[in-house]
């Protein structure tokens, strides 16, 4: 079976000039065909020449110059065009003529510069060939050479409406591409600042915790073993997602981590939400946790922005209200998961609660893609409350 795919994508491989070959040869058979002689375009009607060797000239000059019509378009015009005078001139009217429409299709097309100088200086040019063809004779009249020049006009305006189309698609393309190059960088950011920032935070405030702890060497040893397992935890998440971020990384390893608008990472990545609070409570952080119903068995996109919310509002109850009592509660329904994370204290987010606020802004629009609401605000008793409700299976 013959793979088409496979043979064109080969020929787009060879060099233009040789992809525009076939087309000149074409021409160039076809008026060397007796069959053929003197059936061309017949511009000014002058009585037609016998088939010689000055005419096999002619039709090279025509002809060939198509080779370069994409690399070198003016020169490709100018070769024909200058072709095309000499037959009509001569009498030869050969097939080859039809070469001077598709001459100037391609240079509108790919001509790059100086293109108003093109048409005026064509311009000049047919209106001296119009001229030279009345004073040989030519009974063809003012209505017949404009008749032909709009034909040859109108050639052109095809090819500046190709030039243009391609322009614009080649622009939309661009602009598409800067887009998605935004979204994934917007996203690579989101999630390093989700895996960094909580690791982090849990080290600083341990380490801080360490300082205090010398006259107890039971659990000054316990705390920095802590911030030992806490650097582990960061290192094998960043790894993850570096791998994540590697264009040669296979696809079984993100088959399971959602729509990449998202922003979703393997289960390996995100964990469980009891390692999660508990690696909280370790850093000095009194957390009570509920999980209510169960989670899917795979990470989907919204078991891993529940993960993300939790994470997020546990770092800020950290930096922001340490020591603070910290409710978390997780309900799994089957078609959404509702998350609630309230922090007590009127300390609590009294310093700005999310840092320069790139990690609720993130959460929001992390929930806001799966189609589901996300608040985060104070409470009048000064609790601050993280609220998110994720739709489940199909939203996802």
């Amino acid at each position: 079976m013959i793979d088409h795919e496979r043979i064109l994508d080969r020929w787009r491989r060879w060099p233009v000039t040789v992809r525009d070959l076939p087309l000149a040869l074409v021409f160039v058979v076809a008026s060397v065909i007796p069959a053929l002689h003197s059936n061309g375009t017949q511009l000014g009607d002058l009585p037609d020449r016998p088939f010689d060797a000055m005419a096999v000239g002619v039709i090279a000059l025509e002809s060939l110059p198509l080779v370069v019509r994409r690399r070198w378009p003016a020169v490709s015009l100018a070769l024909v065009s200058l072709g095309f005078a000499l037959d009509q001139l001569l009498g030869f009217h050969t097939v080859a003529g039809t070469a001077l429409p598709i001459a100037l299709l391609s240079t509108s097309v790919h001509l790059r510069r100086h293109r108003r100088g093109a048409v005026v200086l064509g311009t000049v040019a047919y209106v001296v060939l119009a001229v030279a063809l009345d004073r040989r004779g030519s009974g063809e009249g003012v209505a017949g050479f404009t008749s032909f020049y709009l034909v040859l006009a109108i050639a052109w305006g095809i090819g500046a409406w190709l030039r243009l189309s391609r322009a614009a698609e080649a622009e939309s393309r661009s602009h598409i591409a800067e887009a998605t190059r935004t979204a994934e960088r917007t996203r690579i950011a989101r999630e390093l600042h989700d895996v960094v920032t909580h690791h982090v935070t849990a080290m600083v405030v341990q380490a801080e915790a360490a300082r205090y702890l010398t006259a107890a060497p039971e659990r000054l040893d316990q705390t920095l073993a802590s911030v030992s397992d806490t650097g582990r935890r960061a290192i094998a998440d960043l790894r993850h997602l570096l791998d994540l971020l590697n264009p040669d990384h296979g696809a079984e390893a993100t088959t399971a981590s959602g729509p990449p608008g998202a922003g979703a990472l393997p289960q390996a990545v995100i964990g469980e939400l009891h390692d999660l609070v508990e690696q909280t409570r370790r850093a000095g952080q009194p957390v009570e946790f509920v999980e209510e119903g169960s989670p899917q068995q795979t990470a989907g996109s919204a078991e891993v922005a529940t993960y993300r919310v939790v994470q997020e509002a546990l770092t800020n109850a950290l930096k922001y209200a340490h020591g603070s009592r910290t409710a978390v509660r997780v309900h799994h329904a089957p078609q959404e998961i509702v998350v609630e994370v309230s922090t007590d204290g009127r300390e609590a987010v009294t310093a700005s609660p999310g840092g320069s606020g790139r990690g609720l802004a993130g959460l929001r629009e992390r929930v806001g893609v799966l189609g589901g609401e996300f608040s985060a605000g104070r409470l009048d008793d000064g609790a601050f409350v993280v609220r998110a409700r994720i739709p489940a299976g199909g939203a996802s």
